[in-house]
């Protein structure tokens, strides 16, 4: 049947766009009676406007910057997408969630100095540890500037002018260079909190790399002592984005060392293999500098640099390799359920772990899995109804919505999130992925294969789940987020 399109953008909505609305990603909660109200006022604006029989918005699409699609269909089987703004009745809801002292702040800071969920995610007593620790660490930082002068007076700065002006200039200088590095962790920590439970041992690699990048700016101030501030600082900066990205990411690897609850003196033992090992490297380090030639030359400094450097890069992929986490991430849960498509039986902790590729990025991986797709890019460019008829049909027990597009002699899936989803979805989604690329025909109709992998799924996920538990894999914490900048409420049956 050949079903026409109209496609109805409100005014209103067309302006929301343009202005921006808000930033703050978020998932959107609909209750019962607030749908059934709206439903009633768009059905009763397309009956004024065309003038049609009956309308049923079967889906609800809510987007991070306040923004909604919906998505009508009327007894000729027409599909209409309106948008509209709805940020006024989700800030009410998260604003009921909230500390009610924080109702002043912005979402925009609000996001970027504190947890993701907050303050569900955290203890009672975070956010008042929090507001008396910021201004313990200013005046840790105002002595820290004044004895700076201090120490390089004593070191000989301002010796020569007899006076104390050159030690606070220098002073000044050197404290800015601080303040410019501090900035990298400012954005690191604000920007790519969420990012460190998923996969610390790639951030902690990472960081090295990062933090060697910001040597090289500060070896080479030799050669350009004019230009020691801005080289400093950015050498400063760049490791302290390295730090921003390492010490989250340790912290995640110290909670994995302490099964027994005692990551207070793991942490501990762990700073006294740190400090024995800094107290050799610098002796080490003297007795190079003492080595004739080398403090003269600056082309054998960054020879021996550069070994050193790429000795230490080799031994901490070697240290972040033996790592074996038993928490499922994406990365893990790709190799956990391809194992189990394939050969009927997953990976223990140790195999999975060894596997497990440090320095890729899970995007790249095969097959492509994206997640977080509008609605409206799933369907494609006609929006057929019959096909949204058909994927609300055929995933109306699912939390996900998940398609199947061919690109370049390769398929792509296209994974959306209904409201409610939770890590196991997205387990679920990557399970049907990877059935589909094993089993898929390029001259079948796409929709049955979708319901052949649903019927798979139905009959092999459990006995999946349960390979997993008797592998020794923690199931009751499954780093696998859902992505909040797109959910869909699906309002039923059509």
């Amino acid at each position: 049947m050949s079903c026409a399109l109209q496609l109805s953008i409100p005014a209103r909505a067309i302006e929301c766009l343009r202005s921006g609305g808000r930033k703050r990603a978020y998932q959107s909660q609909i209750l019962c009676a607030s749908v059934r109200s709206d439903l009633e006022e768009g059905e009763e604006d397309a009956d004024q406007e065309s003038g049609q029989c009956n309308q049923q918005v079967i889906l609800v699409e809510s987007y991070g910057n306040g923004t909604a699609k919906r998505y009508i269909l009327d007894d000729n089987l027409t599909l209409k997408i309106s948008l509209e703004e709805r940020g006024s009745r989700d800030s009410q809801s998260k604003k009921l969630h909230s500390d009610t002292n924080l109702s002043w702040l912005p979402d925009i800071i609000e996001d970027f100095i504190l947890p993701a969920g907050f303050p569900g995610s955290v203890s009672d007593d975070y956010l008042q540890y929090m507001l008396l620790q910021f201004p313990t660490n200013v005046t840790g930082w105002i002595c820290h500037t004044l004895v700076t002068s201090s120490l390089l007076k004593a070191v000989g700065v301002g010796s020569f002018t007899g006076t104390t002006a050159a030690a606070s200039a220098a002073a000044i200088r050197w404290v800015s260079k601080d303040g410019i590095g501090a900035l990298g962790r400012l954005i690191i920590g604000g920007r790519f909190g969420n990012i460190f439970d998923d996969d610390p041992k790639q951030w902690r690699m990472y960081a090295d790399f990062i933090g060697s990048t910001g040597s090289i700016f500060d070896l080479t101030t030799q050669l350009y002592p004019a230009y020691f501030l801005p080289l400093a600082s950015l050498g400063n900066l760049t490791k302290a984005v390295a730090r921003g990205l390492k010490d989250p990411s340790f912290r995640v690897i110290q909670n994995h060392f302490a099964i027994s609850g005692n990551l207070g003196e793991v942490a501990a033992k762990e700073e006294v293999w740190e400090v024995a090992a800094q107290l050799l490297g610098l002796a080490l380090g003297i007795l190079l500098l003492d080595t004739p030639g080398l403090i003269n030359s600056f082309p054998a400094l960054a020879f021996t640099w550069v070994n050193v450097r790429l000795l230490h890069l080799w031994l901490r992929y070697l240290s972040l390799s033996v790592l074996q986490f038993d928490t499922v991430n994406l990365k893990r849960a790709r190799l956990l359920v391809k194992s189990h498509v394939v050969h009927s039986t997953v990976l223990g902790c140790i195999d999975c772990n060894r596997e497990e590729n440090i320095l890729s990025w899970e995007t790249f991986m095969k097959p492509q899995i994206i997640f977080g797709v509008p609605l409206e890019e799933m369907i494609g460019k006609e929006r057929a109804a019959v096909k949204v008829k058909r994927l609300l049909h055929l995933y109306a027990k699912e939390k996900y919505f998940l398609l199947v597009h061919e690109q370049k002699g390769d398929i792509v899936f296209l994974v959306s999130f209904k409201v409610g989803a939770t890590s196991m979805s997205v387990l679920r989604s990557v399970w049907q992925a990877y059935w589909l690329r094993e089993n898929w025909d390029p001259c079948g109709d796409v929709f049955d294969q979708l319901a052949q992998s649903q019927c798979e799924m139905e009959v092999k996920f459990a006995g999946f789940v349960q390979q997993l538990d008797l592998a020794g894999w923690n199931l009751h914490q499954l780093n696998l987020k859902v992505p909040s900048e797109i959910s869909i409420n699906d309002l039923g049956p059509v």
